[in-house]
């Protein structure tokens, strides 16, 4: 095994996937934040972002994710998605502010899957539950997550129970129903579809969403780094995205760390996270971190505010990954 799941809190090496799914994703000291370690040379990254590579999904990078050669990937092309110039925002800065940039932005709608920025890790989850016999899933979802979750466990032959808020399109309704997997509409919001998720793991002793920093999650969309490096050969400066948890920003900066020894040149790129001014907790958290001077805590300081939106992918009201985006963003210059 070239990996090893470490608990973020007390630091007890957990083991592997297998280990750590038995334990109901928590280390023996409660704690639901791991993050996988490699015993891997990266400068095989030479390699494997060399020019001219042919990529068709995110398993071109198998030695660093958790998994082995022999292994069996669930797979409908994803993550191999072409990172774009967009020369008319580049003109629009030159044309309006005077400045030279260029933007490059990652289409995560062109994914094989079902053209969210969700299906590389749901593609993960379904190769590691089919590779350590889990039979069933569940999670609370708006949307997207739900949809690739949806298809690719249909794919492994894995039992998928999605809990939705009352407010889900009815598009994607339509698409999770279509994969044969169980969807529940709650009658309430997000909050109380997550709720009636817990209620259902517990009771039913199914497996469930380990959120934001679910190791699998962190560990599928850490390639982006790699597709920087493969296809615009190098780190770009500033990293833009608008954000409801922030798992791309944790994850973009976890593939930073694994880099920084094999490739000491690249430094981490300046965060600019957005969000939308009807729902933007992490925003007023931060304002007052800056307006105070940073304080002792300031990262576990934030509100919580009731969504007026229509975008229910970005409706986290209560945004508990801050105390993690937080300091990337402070650490980064964002």
């Amino acid at each position: 095994m070239g990996y090893r799941l470490v608990c973020k809190k007390c630091g007890k090496v957990i083991g592997d996937f297998a280990a750590w799914f038995s334990q109901d994703q928590l280390c023996e000291c409660g704690s639901n934040h791991a993050e996988v370690v490699y015993d891997r040379d990266y400068r095989l990254l030479d390699t494997l972002c060399a020019p001219g590579q042919d990529v068709s999904n995110l398993y071109h990078y198998l030695p660093f994710l958790p998994l082995e050669e022999s292994d069996e990937t669930v797979s409908c092309g994803e993550g191999a998605v072409p990172i774009e110039e967009w020369k008319f925002l580049s003109d629009y800065a030159k044309d309006n502010y005077d400045k030279d940039i260029k933007v490059v932005v990652c289409r995560n709608d062109l994914n094989g899957g079902t053209g969210t920025f969700k299906d590389i890790a749901a593609s993960l989850a379904a190769t590691l539950f089919k590779k350590h016999g889990v039979k069933e899933y569940c999670l609370a979802s708006t949307g997207n997550a739900a949809t690739a979750y949806a298809t690719y466990l249909a794919k492994a032959g894995v039992k998928f129970d999605i809990f939705a808020p009352h407010d889900m399109y009815q598009e994607s309704q339509d698409a999770i129903r279509a994969t044969g997997q169980n969807l529940v509409v709650s009658d309430g919001g997000y909050g109380q579809a997550k709720a009636e998720a817990a209620e259902f793991h517990k009771t039913h002793n199914v497996m469930i969403s380990a959120g934001n920093i679910d190791p699998i999650r962190v560990e599928a969309k850490k390639t982006l780094v790699f597709e920087c490096l493969r296809q615009l050969g190098r780190i770009p400066d500033v990293y833009m995205q608008a954000v409801a948890g922030g798992t791309s920003p944790i994850a973009f900066e976890k593939g930073m760390r694994e880099i920084a020894s094999a490739y000491p040149e690249y430094k981490m790129p300046r965060m600019l996270l957005v969000q939308q001014d009807t729902c933007d907790p992490m925003v007023q958290a931060w304002e007052w971190a800056v307006e105070n001077g940073f304080p002792e805590g300031w990262n576990r300081k934030f509100p919580s505010v009731t969504p007026h939106t229509r975008i229910s992918i970005l409706t986290a009201g209560t945004p508990g990954m801050y105390p993690l985006v937080g300091p990337i963003v402070r650490n980064s210059g964002g």
